[in-house]
């Protein structure tokens, strides 16, 4: 990897790390891999972000305490998680519980919202792993497809926009569009064979 910059290895980790399932890469953080450990942390860290944020409304200040606790003890008792499929419900868990531990602390201090229903932080998990699973199979395909499909969906931009961006005839961006969705759907099909049990 020598005469690469920084940019390019990182993606190439990044790509590595898009192969392992949440399994594998547990496996690994289990055997004391630290470059698997960070990769854990880089790979979840957005989600716990998420419920910390978007699901129990903390301040950013709040999100990252728990943040912090939270992968303090995934670190901690990652062996004593049963089955390494289940890392992602297994983290959700986790992250829950310690928002409300830091909202009933905050409310011993000053008053503060209600706690948020169950079925909103539910839901929240829900639409998230969709998002994290989406992501993922983007970053399976790869460039051109994640580059195409980010700047129509993501970016909001015109066919001419992306075809003069990426030096594509822009009566071409349609059905590139349209291959790169197929691709994206046969990876998340896949994705969704290979989790469920057998």
């Amino acid at each position: 990897m020598t005469g690469m910059t920084i940019r390019q290895r990182s993606r190439i980790v990044r790509d590595m790390a898009v192969e392992q399932t949440d399994a594998q890469l547990v496996s690994r953080c289990r055997e004391g891999d630290v470059d698997a450990w960070n990769e854990f942390v880089e790979r979840f860290s957005r989600y716990v972000y998420a419920i910390c944020g978007r699901g129990f409304r903390l301040a950013q200040q709040d999100s990252e305490d728990v943040f912090q606790e939270v992968f303090a003890r995934a670190y901690e008792r990652l062996s004593d998680l049963r089955s390494d499929d289940a890392v992602r419900p297994w983290l959700a868990q986790l992250t829950r519980r310690l928002c409300i531990d830091k909202l009933r602390l905050l409310s011993r201090d000053t008053p503060s919202e209600a706690e948020p229903d169950d079925r909103e932080v539910d839901d929240l998990l829900g639409r998230l792993n969709e998002a994290m699973a989406v992501r993922a199979a983007l970053d399976s395909v790869g460039d051109p497809c994640r580059e195409i499909l980010d700047r129509f969906f993501c970016r909001d931009e015109s066919y001419r926009t992306i075809g003069d961006s990426l030096d594509i005839p822009a009566g071409t961006i349609a059905s590139r569009i349209s291959r790169c969705l197929e691709k994206v759907r046969a990876e998340l099909d896949g994705r969704s064979r290979a989790s469920r049990p057998s």
